[in-house]
């Protein structure tokens, strides 16, 4: 597991990088933040970013949550001093594990686990929403497409369903992208009238 290491302290950077090591994961990337982050982190392609602030401004917070934004992957940040504020907008931004005063070589293990943990499972349940609310679109789509169906066919809903549904095996395409060409079908000719 290659492991993405921000810190503005070199000596912190060292204990974390050992603490790793001593842990058995060795693929390692120091990220230099003096530099464009999102494009070292980008490079370099970690599973897991770990972060390390001592004491952060709310400006730098704002640059490493806004960061956090853009990125797909766990992302566990250390910090010395928080407050509830803060601790909200990193959750908000998408950390997966926001610890306050606890660096410490044994305790990053753990930490790294469950920032990946957490963010599997926030990524299924985001698949999830994404999915839900994607066949609640293909039903409304169905739903209009079998109401055009209905009308200029002059056919009940059963019947108007069973043409999708054929349509959709003569031509080996999904019942909603058939209901879909007709719904833009049917809003084009609406325009031409």
């Amino acid at each position: 597991m290659r492991i993405a290491i921000i810190d503005t302290s070199t000596t912190r950077a060292a204990i974390i990088s050992d603490g790793l090591r001593e842990a058995g994961l060795d693929d390692l990337v120091l990220i230099d933040t003096a530099g464009p982050l999102a494009a070292q982190i980008e490079a370099a392609q970690p599973e897991v970013v770990l972060i390390n602030l001592e004491n952060p401004s709310r400006d730098l917070l704002e640059d490493f949550f806004a960061m956090s934004r853009a990125l797909a992957r766990p992302i566990a940040m250390f910090v010395d001093q928080s407050d509830a504020e803060a601790t909200g907008a990193a959750i908000d931004a998408g950390v997966s594990a926001y610890v306050v005063d606890g660096l410490s070589k044994q305790r990053i293990k753990p930490v790294i686990d469950l920032a990946i943990r957490r963010f599997q499972a926030f990524s299924r349940l985001q698949r999830e929403l994404d999915e839900a609310k994607n066949a609640l679109v293909e039903r409304a789509t169905i739903d209009r497409a079998k109401a055009i169906l209905m009308k200029r066919r002059a056919i009940d809903e059963p019947a108007a369903y069973a043409l999708l549904r054929g349509q959709a095996m003569r031509t080996n395409r999904r019942i909603s992208e058939i209901a879909e060409a007709i719904v833009t079908s049917d809003a084009l000719l609406g325009d031409m009238e």
